[in-house]
This record gives C-alpha cells, sequence and structure tokens, in this order.
C-alpha cells in the first residue's frame, strides 16, 4: 500500500509536482528566451531550454522525489514537457510581438 502525503497517494503526489514543475519551468524558459535571445533563430534560447530543464533534477530531489530511480521514459517526459511549454509559450510570445 503507498503511503499518503497530504491526504494523497505518494505516486498521485510524484505526478503531479513533476508534471507542474516541468510545466512551470518551460513556460519560464519560454519568457527567459524572449528575454535573452534576439529572434526564433537565436541558439540561446534553446540553451536556455536545456538550463532549466537540467535545473529541475536538484528541485525535484528536493521536494522530496527520489529522482535516481527515474527510468528512461520519466527523464524523457520531463525532458517533453518542459520543450512543449517552451515552444508554445515562446512562439506565442514572438508572434504577438511581446518585448520584455
Amino acid at each position: 500500500m503507498a503511503t499518503s502525503v497530504l491526504g494523497v497517494s505518494e505516486d498521485h503526489f510524484k505526478s503531479v509536482t513533476v508534471t507542474s514543475l516541468a510545466s512551470l519551468a518551460g513556460v519560464a524558459a519560454g519568457i527567459a528566451s524572449l528575454a535573452v535571445a534576439e529572434g526564433a533563430k537565436d541558439q540561446s534560447g534553446l540553451l536556455i531550454f536545456a538550463a532549466l530543464t537540467l535545473a529541475q533534477y536538484p528541485l525535484l530531489y528536493a521536494l522530496g522525489i527520489d529522482v535516481e530511480e527515474f527510468s528512461t521514459k520519466d527523464h524523457l517526459y520531463v525532458a517533453f514537457m518542459t520543450f512543449s511549454m517552451w515552444f508554445v509559450t515562446w512562439g506565442i510570445l514572438l508572434t504577438s510581438g511581446a518585448t520584455i
């Protein structure tokens, strides 16, 4: 039987935490890419995405999620969710003409 954290199962807590952090990191990467990169063809936006993808693992560990037991599928999930949110956020900001 799974243990309980704040009234929800530990597996559910882990899933929601990983998904939320990956999504928020992707949005933050999109906003940071708009601030740093000079346009869609600037490679620095991709570097920001990579940096925030890697920065999630210490945060997950600090939140009590054992990242050492992540499978390849879990690592790909974190990267995909972060990439998706980064791509959509940066794309919307670039096409809307927003500036920071």
